[in-house]
């Protein structure tokens, strides 16, 4: 029998040499439930990964271009973004490619003589999936102003480049549209004030949010919406959601909801260069932190003192079972020469039946779960575990019991 992702691989490859023509895209676009994602996995890896989001009930990506990665090989370049576009939108997916991106900005890419080179590039791929059903938008450049090249400028300067960058910007919506008179355009900007560079050229605006405060991240929101109203055009946030800068998923997602926006938050993958701070998924499937799937289902924590339920892991005595296993465990000692695999078999079940508790009552950090600890050593063979080691772990779990159930 064949597996899910072979059956979806199958698929996607089936489809993946159709033909296929452009279709106006909507005007809403509140509907929009994507994760930004890359062009770097091949078509099994590709299946696999959209496999995962498609379980969420995401429905669109938004990945990163590359020129110069084009100007090395143009025809294959084209041929793998045309590829995932049709792979996508056969497994469910709209596809918004970024054409520039200004976190690597090279300002010699701003002057007249790096025209021409540009506008071959732009042109041969709007060109070449134009035509595609899954394309979404274009986002002509992520970020313009977010690089080096601004935020290191010599204070009189710094205006000189940013008009220098909304000319490219500008030039380039244009450009695009006028390839492409009908896939909307957006520009991804780093903060929702920018939106003036292109506000009144673009389709939709981009904005994105990795403010730290319920009332900034509600803030942001409420100047896109500003320059909405002012020109008359629909917004999203299409990059948000770090672990690093007090940006949690689950409430940017839940602000979004409220505010009637599409969103894609970063990333899709637990891994590479970002993975210590974004990302929902490891690589086999497994995920990062409960609380971002149930968020992008759209079910959020409970944050009202007033109604929240404090679990009580002890109602049926189970806190005191656990402790007395625990001791008992840490009191084993069968043989008056050597401790047997049996002794560290009893302390791991103390443990995991102590961390069981824990966990399912959040008493303790999620980042690293005891169990994950606890399942390590399991898989070790018994001479190679560190019998100290378990024994310190399982009494310090046996502590936390005892602290957060009150129990002396």
């Amino acid at each position: 029998m064949k597996t899910p992702v072979m059956l979806l691989l199958g698929m996607a490859i089936a489809f993946a040499a159709g033909g296929a023509h452009a279709q106006q895209s909507p005007s809403d676009y509140s509907n929009i439930r994507g994760v930004n994602y890359g062009m770097q996995a091949d078509t099994v890896q590709l299946v696999r990964e959209l496999g995962y989001a498609k379980r969420l009930n995401l429905n669109s990506t938004r990945i990163w271009l590359s020129y110069q990665a084009y100007q090395r090989d143009p025809k294959a370049y084209i041929d793998r973004l045309r590829t995932y576009i049709r792979i996508s939108h056969r497994l469910g997916f709209t596809t918004m490619p970024i054409l520039w991106n200004g976190n690597s900005l090279d300002p010699a890419t701003l002057k007249s003589d790096f025209r021409a080179t540009g506008d071959a590039y732009v042109k041969g791929i709007v060109d070449a999936v134009k035509d595609e059903p899954g394309l979404l938008m274009w986002d002509i450049m992520n970020e313009p102003l977010w690089n080096d090249y601004v935020n290191a400028a010599p204070a009189d300067a710094k205006q000189q480049r940013i008009d220098e960058i909304f000319a490219f910007t500008r030039y380039y919506v244009t450009y695009v549209k006028k390839l492409d008179p009908k896939t909307p355009t957006t520009v991804g900007h780093v903060i929702p004030e920018h939106l003036k560079g292109e506000a009144d050229l673009v389709d939709v605006l981009g904005f994105h949010d990795y403010t730290g405060l319920r009332s900034t991240i509600e803030a942001s929101y409420d100047t896109a919406a500003a320059y909405a109203a002012k020109y008359k055009k629909p917004m999203m946030n299409t990059e948000t959601g770090c672990i690093a800068r007090a940006n949690p998923y689950d409430l940017v997602l839940q602000i979004s909801e409220e505010k009637h926006t599409g969103w894609y938050i970063f990333n899709l993958m637990v891994s590479g260069y970002w993975g210590e701070i974004h990302g929902i998924f490891y690589p086999d499937g497994t995920i990062r932190d409960p609380a971002i799937v149930a968020a992008i289902m759209g079910f959020y924590r409970n944050r009202n003192l007033e109604t929240i339920i404090r679990p009580m892991p002890n109602r049926e005595g189970h806190v005191t079972d656990a402790i007395k296993g625990i001791e008992a465990a840490l009191n084993d000692n069968p043989s008056t020469f050597r401790y047997t695999a049996n002794s560290i078999d009893k302390l791991l079940d103390a443990a995991e039946y102590a961390a069981n508790l824990l966990e399912s009552a959040e008493m303790v950090p999620m980042n690293v779960p005891p169990t994950a600890q606890i399942k390590f050593w399991r898989g070790q063979a018994p001479e190679k575990r560190d019998r100290a080691a378990i024994r310190a772990f399982t009494y310090e779990l046996g502590q936390t019991l005892k602290k957060h159930n009150q129990l002396y």
